[in-house]
């Protein structure tokens, strides 16, 4: 197992280490985007880092997102430019550099209905076009985001025939960045953080105010209570800043979001900005997912009193979201076909006057490093866009501020846990939904499926999600219970089930997730025999164990062994070595696995390509066009289509 995995042993080993142990140079507190990201960036500095998290990886705001990599365009409107500026920067860097397998190009149309003015969809094309500007001034390439562009009504109807056709007059097709999972960012950042010598420690909660010299802290699944001792402590808790350190006024806003079966809104390859009727900037998103699912959010409501754990969708909310879909709806979508909701709480810093900010709408998004007094750095507001410039100010502010020796941030170039670029990507025999969740490790999560047909198999009746990604979960990615995977490494619990039907698949999952914990955690015995013979039996929960990491092997995390670790150190992409070999014992590894079994498929990848109007891609096919914005439409238009196409295809 490589550096950056991490699982309950090395959780329980290193929290042994750290706790009334020698001091670290930073502690970070919060364990979500902006936390995960702080703990890569001192880590990535030299400097020795631990991280905590009362509950899990990305339990709070980083998994309620919108799932959306933005540029900026609505700050524009308020005349932000610098946070507008600043957001673009960052979508191309987590596009380009460091994230390109879990972030891609995402299409959206916006229907210009009887209900959007004249002037108000001149308005709209504007504020595209000064988008477009924005990523030529972030150096986003175009092969990566097309130009904006008018459809006619013909056009717009065949990218979103939902639509009801009286009275449109066509829309206007633009392009953003959409994450394929925002937890998955989260457990990315983590992982590499840890690959860079950071200690991840989940389930450990702080449980007084912070000080600038450390922390008391208690182990959560053992109730044990100890000490960290740092140099700099940073408070990256989100909305819940302000309950760890005095004076930090947090205004939460609630933004929720349903979640619909796409077979309600039909073919829909791209997303819709709905106009919010007698709003001039502020729409109602419809986001498809790829795996049967539509989001539609999203609300921007003040939240009073005490924090919850887990926010709840009112029902006001979800009213509100139907309404405003169906005024451009053939056929509205009803309260009883939505099969799920959530909320997030944005972690909005209040600097009006006694709070006199009319709504959470008027708050900036940007966001701010405060200094208490006995000197914790706390890191509020902001959105997930910019996660990792926050953390690289947070981490400036403390290694000022207590004089420590590190040097400027690197991660804007660093590649995090399973990216590379597009072409090997596309060069994977593995199926576009895997790696678009892992990346170059798609392969080696594949692998457990095929060497064991019960992995294979999905843990829930419709859902694509395997058995061999929970394992993968609890070996690699720091899971710890049922909740952890099936909330926050999967996301299967954001559909609501029968009471019954989610108690049953739960504790199914629980069944099957003791004998892995048990291995991942040591219990079991060193080679994890012992682990293997409950459950599932031997042969699943063993199924898929590392290789060797021996001279130019592969070790089932997806990295390259030893021998290919040298050749390819010089490499700004070592993951290609990687994959190349990935590839080479694939083609083999099920009949190497068990004798007789049949070679795995070659995925969804073709010679053939793809069908005409979409474009050759690694990434999930739910962000791919259709021929309504490909030359295919006539020589008249082709003038205008060809560049966005030929930009779709390289994307």
């Amino acid at each position: 197992m490589n550096r950056s995995s991490l699982s309950a042993a090395r959780r329980s080993r290193e929290l042994a280490d750290t706790a009334d142990g020698p001091a670290v140079d930073v502690l970070v507190v919060g364990l979500g985007a902006t936390g995960a990201g702080a703990a890569l960036d001192a880590a990535a500095r030299g400097l020795t880092v631990v991280a905590v998290d009362a509950h899990d990886l990305a339990f709070g705001t980083s998994r309620w997102s919108s799932k959306l990599i933005h540029g900026g365009l609505r700050y524009l409107a308020s005349a932000q430019f610098d946070v507008a500026h600043e957001s673009a920067v960052e979508r191309g860097v987590l596009m380009e550099r460091t994230a390109p397998h879990l972030v891609r190009a995402q299409p959206f149309v916006l229907p210009l209905t009887p209900l959007v003015s004249r002037g108000q969809a001149a308005l709209a094309r504007a504020g595209f076009r000064a988008g477009d500007a924005l990523r030529l001034t972030a150096r986003t390439a175009r092969a990566t985001l097309p130009a904006p562009r008018r459809l006619s009504a013909v056009e717009t109807r065949h990218l979103a025939p939902v639509l009801r056709a009286d009275g449109l007059r066509g829309g206007l097709l633009s392009w953003d960045g959409r994450l394929t999972d925002d937890a998955r960012l989260v457990t990315a950042l983590a992982r590499t953080a840890a690959a860079h010598g950071a200690r991840i420690l989940t389930r450990v909660r702080a449980t007084l105010e912070l000080t600038g010299s450390g922390a008391r802290i208690r182990d959560e699944l053992t109730g044990r209570e100890g000490h960290i001792r740092a140099r700099a402590v940073v408070n990256a808790s989100g909305v819940w800043a302000g309950d760890l350190v005095d004076g930090i006024r947090i205004r939460p806003s609630r933004g929720t979001h349903l979640v619909l079966r796409s077979e309600h809104l039909g073919p829909l390859p791209t997303g819709l900005h709905v106009p919010v009727p007698g709003e001039s900037n502020r729409f109602v998103l419809v986001l498809p997912q790829g795996d049967g699912r539509v989001y539609l959010g999203l609300t921007d409501e003040p939240v009073e009193g005490a924090v919850p754990d887990v926010p709840e969708a009112p029902e006001t909310d979800i009213g509100f979201l139907l309404d405003v879909l169906g005024c451009v709806l053939d056929v509205p979508v009803h309260r009883g076909d939505v099969v799920g909701a959530f909320a997030g709480l944005r972690p909005l810093l209040d600097t009006t006057p006694d709070g006199t900010a009319a709504s959470t709408a008027d708050l900036s998004r940007r966001h701010a490093v405060l200094t208490s007094p006995d000197g914790v750095i706390t890191v509020v507001g902001g959105k997930l866009t910019t996660y990792r410039r926050m953390a690289e100010d947070a981490v400036d502010a403390a290694v000022t501020a207590r004089r420590l020796t590190a040097g400027p941030s690197p991660t804007a170039s660093l590649p995090l846990v399973g990216a590379a670029p597009p072409h090997v990507l596309g060069a994977l025999r593995t199926p576009d939904r895997l790696v678009g969740r892992y990346g170059t490790e798609a392969p080696a999560v594949h692998a457990l499926g095929t060497r064991d047909p019960r992995l294979g198999e999905p843990v829930l009746p419709g859902h694509p999600v395997t058995r061999a990604e929970l394992l993968w979960a609890v070996r690699h990615e720091g899971a710890l219970d049922a909740d952890d995977l099936l909330d926050r490494r999967t996301r299967i619990g954001l559909v609501w089930y029968p009471r019954t039907v989610r108690r049953r698949w739960r504790s199914r999952t629980k069944s099957w997730v003791r004998p892995w914990l048990s291995w991942a955690d040591g219990r079991g015995g060193g080679d994890g025999r012992r682990a293997a013979g409950e459950g599932e039996g031997r042969r699943t929960a063993m199924a898929g164990r590392p290789t060797t990491d021996g001279q130019g092997e592969v070790t089932d995390d997806g990295r390259p062994g030893r021998g290919d670790r040298r050749r390819t150190a010089r490499g700004r992409w070592p993951q290609a070595a990687a994959a190349h070999e990935l590839r080479r014992q694939y083609a083999g590894s099920a009949t190497r696995c068990r004798r007789g079994s049949p070679r795995p498929p070659p995925g969804k990848h073709s010679a053939c390509g793809p069908p005409p109007g979409f474009p050759r891609s690694s990434s999930p096919p739910a962000a791919r066009v259709p021929p309504a914005c490909s030359p295919a439409w006539g020589t008249r238009r082709r003038r205008a289509v060809r560049p966005a196409t030929t930009a779709i295809r390289r994307a």
